[in-house]
């Protein structure tokens, strides 16, 4: 699905280009000007040049310290002795903590009660005071806010705010300056702030080429939001990839957004799944959900953009539970897994010959289940149950040939996740 921008909005640009390049500036020997890789695997699929940029390994592993460093560096001097505070239940949380660390400011970040430990762990050793809280991220938020009240701590957006705009935008000038070729830029969209920041300066430097946003079509809150012409909240926004789990676009970037990104576009869980295992398999990145989107847009419409085409890997911070469960869930959608039901004659070595038609057929056995009495069965039968790994859905179809061939009788046969 894709939505297209009205260009009649007359929003007035709330950063510009001057704003992106003085951010770069002050994040000189703070932010790393991250990798741009060619991808062969991808540029075959789309038939033109694709390139990663890899931001999944900028320090605190994502982009977020470029607009967390810009916006704190830019804190009146009583404004950085009072502190300052987030809420977060990842990438901003960490950027925000290092920020203030190099910045010689106390941060204190709010974070759910379930946030992941790896996260939890990461913030603290950046150097912030972590506040478990809430079960969910607006009882998060809510803390966060009442602290800054309170306190006089100055509450640090993730997104929408012009500083962090413009921290964001930085990586649309080394886009440009690593690729000058590209024509299409396909980044992933939660508020808004990282789409919004690289638009302001691709297009104040190159209008020809076009930045298409990607969001979760579970949490997809800008298309309805810019056919209505202004920020809409969507109910309960659900989707793996909480780096761009968003229910309310950002005021500052929805106005940026509207006037110069030139598409949104959604993907699924499925291809956000099979974009993460193309990541780690084909281009050796480690990527979160939300990371991933860009090359998931690519795998849902490999025709759709023309290229040169940079796909910004947003982040790599994936909590290890996660990564288990959304690489089983990529396997299975690309026809990686199979599960088997059949039966056959039980007699001794009947269940050795069976994995051995299944060996001589390359597929990796990863669970078997045998039932040798049950009233559905005669006296002579067996029931087995199997849960493979194979190569992709036509490894599949020749597996269940192989078997039929061999004699066995399969009574049921589909995709489906790891044992």
């Amino acid at each position: 699905m894709s939505y297209s921008p009205s260009d009649s909005l007359p929003f007035p640009a709330a950063v510009t280009l001057d704003d992106v390049r003085g951010a770069r500036k002050m994040l000189s020997g703070v932010a790393r000007m991250t990798t741009m890789a060619h991808s062969h695997h991808l540029s075959q699929l789309v038939g033109s040049p694709v390139h990663l940029k890899c931001e999944n390994l900028q320090r605190t592993g994502s982009f977020k310290l470029r607009g967390a460093y810009v916006r704190i560096a830019g804190l009146l001097p009583e404004e950085r002795a009072a502190g300052v505070v987030a809420a977060s239940a990842g990438n901003h949380a960490q950027g925000v903590a290092l920020a203030s660390s190099l910045l010689g400011v106390r941060s204190t970040v709010f974070m759910p009660v379930g946030a992941p430990l790896p996260k939890v762990a990461a913030t603290r050793d950046y150097g912030a005071e972590v506040r478990l809280h809430g079960q969910v991220v607006d009882e998060t938020l809510a803390a966060a806010q009442e602290h800054a009240e309170r306190t006089g701590a100055v509450f640090i957006h993730p997104f929408d705010h012009p500083d962090v705009v413009a921290g964001q935008g930085t990586l649309g000038l080394e886009i440009l300056e690593q690729c000058p070729e590209v024509r299409t830029i396909l980044v992933g969209v939660g508020g808004g702030g990282l789409a919004a920041g690289i638009a302001v300066a691709v297009k104040a430097v190159r209008p020809d080429v076009k930045v298409i946003g990607v969001q979760a079509a579970g949490a997809a809150a800008y298309p309805p939001s810019l056919a209505a012409g202004r920020p809409v909240a969507i109910d309960t926004p659900a989707t793996m990839a909480d780096g761009i789990k968003v229910g309310r676009p950002g005021d500052v970037p929805f106005r940026l957004i509207a006037d110069l990104v030139d598409e949104v576009r959604t993907v699924t869980e499925d291809q956000l799944a099979s974009a993460l295992l193309l990541c780690l398999e084909r281009a050796k990145m480690v990527v979160e959900p939300a990371g991933a989107s860009p090359v998931a847009a690519l795998l849902g419409d490999p025709t759709g953009f023309e290229g040169p085409i940079v796909a910004l890997l947003s982040g790599g911070n994936v909590d290890p539970l996660l990564m288990q469960r959304v690489l089983t869930h990529g396997m299975a959608a690309a026809g990686r897994y199979l599960s088997l039901r059949l039966r056959l004659t039980d007699r001794p070595g009947a269940l050795a010959t069976l994995l051995g038609v299944l060996s001589v057929a390359d597929a990796n056995v990863l669970d078997v289940g045998h039932v040798r009495t049950d009233p559905r069965l005669g006296l002579t039968e067996a029931e087995v149950e199997l849960h493979l790994e194979t190569k992709g859905p036509a490894h599949c179809a020749q597996l269940g040939a192989a078997l039929r061939d061999a004699g066995y009788t399969v009574i049921d046969q589909k995709a489906s996740g790891a044992a």
